[in-house]
């Protein structure tokens, strides 16, 4: 079986060890997960590929950057960004995954914050041109925004990952409420990760 190589294994091999034990936590929680909840309901939780996302967000790596998961879920990817140099934040509406991935956070020495909320700004409606305002498993609720003090525009990263149908909606609220400069990473099961910027694909940097 091929492994994937670790980009940070010969420049960084103390990181890469740390990120390497953080993503194994998060596949334990995972299985955990479908053996406790998942097997009794439905639960829009999915977990990414986690080294897709790592070298992704490896590439986008500046000083004082700050990086947003929507739906951040146990933690992990929130966790590996601020690892990487990232001010991280992640927001989450169910409340058992924000404290799970606080409980993360603390454990791995992460300075990661989570707050529980709707990454949905406040404000906006989603109005496709086809009528059919559904969300999907998008969730309205409090802002998580109000809690993290801060709005979409002011982070330069944002991930996400959507259900099929969702990417639309994810691309408006980056048009809409975040900068135009920020990147979008959302994750797609065949494509992996894919960048836009002012809703616009690109080439990952």
């Amino acid at each position: 079986m091929n492994h994937p190589v670790d980009p940070l294994a010969g420049s960084d091999p103390t990181l890469a060890r740390r990120i390497h034990a953080l993503c194994e936590e998060g596949r334990d929680f995972n299985h955990d997960f479908d053996t406790r909840v998942r097997q009794d309901q439905w639960h829009p939780f999915v977990a990414a590929d986690y080294d897709g996302v790592r070298d992704a967000l490896i590439a986008l790596r500046a000083p004082g950057r700050r990086f947003l998961e929507w739906g951040s879920a146990n933690g992990v990817i929130t966790i590996m960004a601020d690892l990487l140099g990232f001010e991280a934040f992640g927001i989450e509406i169910d409340p058992a995954l924000v404290r799970s991935a606080a409980a993360l956070a603390k454990r791995t020495g992460s300075s990661a914050r989570f707050v529980e909320g709707s990454f949905l700004p406040m404000g906006w409606e989603w109005a496709p041109e086809d009528g059919d305002r559904r969300t999907g498993t998008i969730d309205d609720g409090p802002s998580g925004y109000l809690l993290l003090g801060r709005a979409l525009e002011d982070f330069d990263v944002v991930y996400g990952y959507p259900w099929p149908g969702e990417e639309p909606m994810m691309l408006d609220l980056m048009r809409t409420h975040g900068s135009p400069d920020a990147v979008l990473l959302l994750y797609d099961t065949e494509r992996g990760v894919i960048t836009y910027r002012d809703g616009v694909e690109v080439e990952p940097e």
